[in-house]
């Protein structure tokens, strides 16, 4: 018997070869990814472990946009809340170890940080935006539309 389901809906509420949710699994993978990105930045600066916490708000300032409309509310919201941007800057960090090591420290700092928000943020369910509406991600609808929008 098959019992591998398919749903071509972000967020499917579907199993997927009888094990978890698509969704259930970013969920986790974004959980660890923010665990990694907060003991990196134990293992490269110890005295600043607390950076990714203390900038965790600033990424969010992209949410900015919604005063305009959604549509460029998830556009800034979407461009912010990529691992694009954190693996950009690690690897600009690896890149200038060897001709300037705090440069490189600064730099995978705020790449851990950045990670580290993007990561909490998937983890609880704040996935990249649609454009119809703040509460609809690729990973389903979040707060009070949770579950009312035919998932």
């Amino acid at each position: 018997m098959n019992n591998r389901i398919r749903s071509n809906k972000p967020g499917s509420s579907t199993n997927v070869a009888g094990g978890m949710k698509p969704a259930t699994i970013q969920k986790i993978e974004s959980g660890l990814t923010a665990v990694l990105s907060l003991t990196g930045t134990i293992i490269i600066a110890s005295d600043w472990w607390w950076f990714p916490l203390a900038a965790f708000l600033v990424f969010d300032l992209s949410l900015l946009g919604y005063l305009r409309s959604p549509g460029l509310g998830a556009a800034w919201y979407n461009a912010i809340h990529t691992y694009i941007w954190p693996a950009v800057l690690a690897v600009t960090a690896l890149i200038c170890s060897t001709l300037s090591p705090v440069l490189s420290t600064w730099l995978a700092i705020i790449a851990f940080a950045w990670a580290f928000h993007v990561g909490v943020d998937r983890m609880l369910g704040y996935g990249l935006k649609l454009p119809d509406a703040f509460t609809h991600t690729h990973l389903g609808w979040i707060g009070k539309d949770h579950g009312k929008r035919g998932e």
